[in-house]
């Protein structure tokens, strides 16, 4: 599979606003970009990937990632769809991370993924796993493991059932029936996907 970048000729105006918002909410100085500027250029994004179908390797994806911007969806009703809300900066004392490894099967497409979050005392992280189609850029997933924590001591730490299958189904299963992102821009800075749900996300690598 060759992997095309949207930032390998001349920088997409999107591109930049979508790496400016990520240095704003760094602390590396620039103003943000307003909530609006950052789904539009969120949307621009994800046409110009559908377009020019452009291919992102499971491997560009791993790593960990703090969610940076987020937007809500809204049912409605007449049309029978769904419209994006109005999107937020998640707020700094609030750290959500999301975090992809690999399995020992080279390019399987196979892994692990984590999502914790850090809230004061408070530390959840959810793991499972994770099989990545490179021609969709489509990341299917299931959590099957909870860790809670509270003032640094283990309250929880077992396997939950409010993932789909359990771990070992997993990759047997229709990726209709799975959660899943769609990303649509990955960069060594930066990725953005929308999840099955409808929402659009944005994820910052810090340094």
């Amino acid at each position: 599979m060759q992997q095309t970048d949207l930032t390998s000729t001349a920088t997409p105006d999107f591109v930049n606003i979508l790496s400016q918002a990520a240095a704003a909410y760094r602390g590396q100085g620039g103003v943000r970009p307003t909530a609006e500027v950052v789904v539009n250029a969120l949307l621009q994004a994800e046409k110009a990937t559908k377009q020019q179908r452009l291919n992102y390797s499971f491997e560009s994806l791993l790593g960990e990632w703090r969610l940076c911007f987020a937007t809500g969806t809204k049912k409605v009703r007449q049309r029978g769809g769904i419209i994006l809300g109005k999107g937020l900066y998640v707020p700094k004392l609030v750290a959500i991370y999301i975090s992809f490894s690999a399995a020992l099967e080279e390019g399987s497409g196979k892994g692990e993924i984590g999502n914790q979050v850090k809230l004061g005392s408070v530390f959840l992280k959810l793991t499972g796993p994770v099989q990545y189609l490179g021609k969709k850029n489509l990341l299917a997933f299931d959590f099957t493991h909870m860790l809670l924590s509270l003032f640094g001591r283990v309250v929880y730490n077992r396997q939950i059932r409010s993932g789909k299958v359990q771990s070992e189904d997993f990759y047997n299963q229709p990726i209709a029936k799975l959660p899943f992102f769609a990303f649509f821009i990955v960069t060594e800075d930066f990725i953005a996907a929308r999840g099955r749900g409808g929402g659009l996300a944005l994820w910052i690598r810090e340094t």
